[in-house]
């Protein structure tokens, strides 16, 4: 994939469904964690544009306006994301894993794992 793709509440939906998987970040705005894991995959991606495969990855801003819907599809978000960055994994549009904070080797060893 070409690099991190911005979602939002019109787009969300499309973007989980993704085959084979996407991977959604969960950040806010001003977040200096959250920066530097966005820094390292997209740092990833401009070394070798293939080394997610063909998982599309993106980034959700939680305190952006216009998520309620995504909010209400996921009443999980209360609950488990305490931290952020949060990182989510959609397989056939259905989150599969998800797991806080960065790691470019951990979460290729998960999509590994999650793709075969």
């Amino acid at each position: 994939m070409a690099g991190i793709e911005t979602v939002d509440g019109g787009n969300w939906e499309t973007f989980i469904s993704h085959d084979p998987a996407a991977v959604l970040v969960l950040a806010r705005s001003g977040c200096p964690a959250c920066a530097a894991w966005t820094e390292e995959i997209e740092r990833r991606l401009s070394e070798d544009p293939q080394a997610l495969g063909a998982v599309r990855v993106g980034k959700m801003l939680l305190d952006r306006p216009g998520l309620a819907d995504f909010k209400r599809a996921n009443p999980w978000l209360a609950s488990e994301v305490d931290v952020v960055p949060f990182n989510v994994l959609y397989h056939e549009g259905q989150r599969v894993k998800s797991f806080p904070g960065g790691g470019i080797d951990r979460l290729e060893n998960r999509l590994s794992r999650l793709l075969g």
